[in-house]
């Protein structure tokens, strides 16, 4: 099974509203970047990337949560991140049951972290070539 389809088996099986805002955030991911891709991490986490991983989702009990993985870097006019996460690396946003995805706000923060990605090409391009080197082989 591949990730989009994990991620399908994922938000099918919560079947209440965690479900319903899972797809809303995925949506979101999707529409923002034609190039973002779906992935499955840590056994049982939908997560989208582009040139570097922008964020993970998580549903929990009461909420769903997705923890931007640079978050701390990126501008956030629109004030998203709700997480209590204030280290100098992630952020996070925290929707909870009746609260309403703003999915303009949003899709803005995943172009914000793309474009963070890609500044960021230069530094990384180093590991980046040497994986695709390893795959190669």
């Amino acid at each position: 099974m591949n990730a989009a389809e994990q991620i399908d088996q994922l938000i099918a099986g919560l079947g209440d509203w965690r479900g319903d805002t899972l797809a809303k955030v995925r949506k979101c991911f999707i529409g923002a970047d034609p190039e973002i891709v779906e992935e499955w991490k840590w056994m049982g986490s939908p997560a989208w990337s582009r040139d570097g991983l922008i964020a993970v989702g998580d549903a929990h009990k009461a909420k769903v949560k997705v923890t931007f993985a640079y978050g701390a870097s990126l501008p956030d006019p629109d004030g998203v991140f709700n997480g209590k996460d204030n280290g100098k690396t992630r952020r996070s946003i925290e929707i909870f049951e009746g609260d309403t995805v703003n999915a303009d706000a949003l899709e803005t923060l995943i172009r914000a972290a793309i474009s963070y990605n890609l500044d960021n090409l230069k530094k990384n391009a180093g590991k980046r070539a040497r994986k695709d080197t390893d795959k190669a082989s």
